[in-house]
């Protein structure tokens, strides 16, 4: 496996990588990166709300949800929460603030088109049907709940979910091997939802499937709103992720890893 000094010098190379992407493929990627983040919320909420024990389903949806990370990383695309980690290359003076704020635009652009696509699909592909339609009432109140958590909960549990997700990320480069990538983002992910952390990106297959489906279906959900989503969720937690990839992992690890050196 690759050390934690060696997985930060070859993040220098794929990070300035990622950053000198044309801005086509940047959306793209990111498309398909939103669209796999949303693939694992609604596994994640079928596979919770088949069972009765709360617990129990919290962690089973918990359990499956990193297939999103694990199609990300292992199948190629692009994450804004695990682009936080751009700060490094920028640190070690490889590449500038400016690109970086390039490629986290246009790929937080692209995650929102492709988790809006999958939430308009499962939604009016009826997928919310299963279950007597007590799936597209558990989606409903999910959605519910993100938008009325106060401005200061929802940071705090974005800063805690994207070191997390970052921590994914990087042991997943650890590994040489496919089936270590996969084990090694697991674990992190299944923390971070378990704990009940908030995920941008995923954030943006939740709510807009709530919102559809309170439609759709005809399930009240007062505040449940575009506009309680992108000020009271999408808002705080963004600037959570931001801190937690960027402030605490990227900028702690280069501390540790590469200040000083060269790449």
């Amino acid at each position: 496996m690759n050390s934690p000094a060696e997985i930060a010098k070859n993040y220098v190379n794929i990070g300035v990588g990622k950053m000198k992407l044309p801005i086509s493929k940047m959306l793209v990627l990111g498309i398909l990166a939103g669209m796999f983040i949303a693939f694992g919320g609604i596994s994640s909420q079928v596979i919770a709300v088949s069972i009765e024990a709360p617990s129990v389903a919290k962690f089973a949806g918990a359990a499956v949800f990193p297939v999103g990370l694990m199609l990300v990383l292992c199948a190629g695309s692009e994450l804004f929460t695990g682009n936080c980690l751009l700060v490094i290359p920028v640190l070690q003076k490889k590449a500038t603030v400016g690109m970086m704020l390039k490629s986290w635009l246009f790929v937080y652009i692209g995650n929102f088109i492709g988790s809006i696509l999958i939430a308009l699909a499962v939604t009016y592909g009826h997928v919310l049907n299963l279950f007597d339609s007590k799936l597209a009432q558990s989606v409903v109140s999910a959605a519910s709940g993100k938008v009325s958590m106060s401005f200061s909960d929802a940071l705090i549990k974005a800063i805690l979910c994207n070191v997390l997700v970052c921590l994914a990320v990087w042991v997943s480069f650890a590994a040489k091997e496919l089936a270590g990538k996969i084990l090694g983002l697991a674990f992190p992910v299944l923390a971070f939802v378990l704990c009940g952390f908030e995920h941008s990106i995923a954030n943006m297959y939740f709510v807009p499937a709530g919102i559809f489906a309170s439609a759709e279906y005809g399930i009240a959900a007062e505040g449940l709103t575009w506009g309680a989503f992108f000020i009271k969720n999408l808002l705080p937690v963004t600037l959570g992720n931001i801190i937690g990839g960027s402030c605490i992992v990227g900028l702690g690890y280069w501390f540790c890893y590469l200040r000083g050196t060269e790449s």
